[in-house]
């Protein structure tokens, strides 16, 4: 099952919050040949776990294996396919455009009111539009705003998060200095 119709899954991923997680999983990407439509990496409430949203789309790579494949690495804890389920997801962007004439700027405006958007900078020559709502309403504000003259734009990737109770949370405690010792240890019999 795909996000709203489309061709596109979200998988988001409890990894260890550790150095070279990302690149296991950038390499993993590369190794498999999946590519990615938006990659998004933060902290959670707990320090040693950050949150992975992964966007891929399903004409090319199926979610199922890329979440099969992302569970059997080092440091990844648990993986959802948040499609298959009720879920929020929202991505954020921030877009300048060219306002240099009252005609523009009418525009910009005109256009902002249609959309969960606001103009968080305008100068002489430019404005920075700032939106946060799902993929698609971002990317229609995009198409609008095109003939106005984007001048620049950058976007955070989305972020998802299961309806209601859907929690994706984890019990998991990073072992302390000197329990990974003997814990290898245990498993030989010494």
């Amino acid at each position: 099952m795909a996000d709203n119709g489309t061709s596109k899954n979200t998988l988001v991923a409890l990894v260890e919050n550790k150095p070279g997680v990302l690149n296991r999983v950038a390499s993993l990407f590369r190794r498999r040949n999946f590519n990615v439509d938006s990659l998004t990496v933060g902290r959670t409430h707990k320090d040693h776990v950050s949150r992975m949203t992964i966007v891929v789309d399903v004409k090319r790579a199926d979610a199922r294996i890329i979440a099969a494949n992302l569970k059997k690495l080092i440091n990844v804890i648990d993986v959802q396919n948040m499609s298959e389920q009720p879920h929020i997801s929202r991505d954020l962007a921030l877009i300048k455009v060219r306002t240099d004439d009252v005609e523009s700027r009418n525009g910009v405006t005109l256009i902002c009111e249609r959309y969960p958007a606001r103009i968080v900078d305008i100068g002489t020559k430019v404005a920075i539009i700032e939106i946060t709502a799902q993929e698609d309403i971002v990317e229609a504000l995009i198409n609008e705003l095109r003939p106005i003259g984007i001048v620049e734009l950058v976007r955070t990737g989305v972020v998802a998060m299961g309806r209601g109770i859907r929690i994706l949370d984890t019990d998991y405690e990073p072992l302390r200095f000197g329990e990974a010792a003997n814990n290898g240890l245990e498993r030989y019999g010494v």
